[in-house]
């Protein structure tokens, strides 16, 4: 399967709880970094009080949104950076947060790219990630993944398999709206050190992995 039908042929809660367990990995030009998804947040679109699109707001910053499944949406805030796959066709601007991975490939680079941080702290939120990346603007925003030093792994051969996926609400979303504030839209493995604000008391045996 390539990415635009991965990204389109179902709805994006569904992509999104599917990516969980793919590597995700990021080529330098030296080498290769990232590890296995772990935490992911969909984005539902023009509904979605909660999504850059809402009310189908359109901009420059936001228009990776609107391209087709597959295309990568970097956006930032303040000097943070955030990794997003746009799903769904051209113009139904829905999407996928990559929230954190459990980090395999080039850890010591990716280390040495968090000014030091290691173990948990390496790669356990949105930021943090790209951080250990390397990536420190946008320039990958508006490529479609296989244009990019990104690979999202297809393959469900190599694919980690979770013990338990938790479905539960979004971090940070304004309680303003708390119907879209508390939908179950975030993905993560259960008991995974790397899941953002995952607490010590509550890491699994073996990651969380089967």
């Amino acid at each position: 399967m390539d990415y635009a039908e991965y990204f389109t042929n179902r709805p994006t809660d569904e992509i999104t709880r599917d990516l969980i367990g793919r590597p995700l990995t990021f080529n330098n030009r030296t080498e290769k970094l990232g590890g296995y998804i772990v935490e992911a947040e969909a984005y539902m679109g023009k509904l979605d009080r909660a999504a850059h699109s809402y009310g189908g707001r359109r901009s420059p910053s936001n228009e990776g949104l609107y391209r087709t499944g597959g295309t990568i949406y970097i956006y930032a805030q303040r000097q943070y950076f955030f990794f997003d796959v746009a799903c769904q066709k051209e113009n139904e601007p829905q999407g996928v947060l990559i929230r954190a991975i459990d980090p395999v490939w080039g850890i010591d680079t990716m280390v040495k790219n968090r000014n030091g941080k290691s173990g948990v702290l390496l790669t356990n939120g949105p930021a943090k990630m790209m951080q250990a990346f390397g990536i420190h603007n946008k320039n990958w925003n508006l490529h479609f993944l296989s244009d990019s030093p990104f690979i999202i792994d297809l393959d469900n051969n190599h694919k980690r398999i979770a013990q338990e996926i938790i479905a539960d609400k979004r971090v940070g979303i304004n309680q303003s709206d708390p119907v879209w504030a508390n939908k179950k839209l975030r993905f993560y493995v259960a008991g995974n050190p790397y899941v953002s604000d995952m607490k010590k008391r509550d890491c699994a045996y073996s990651n969380g992995w089967a």
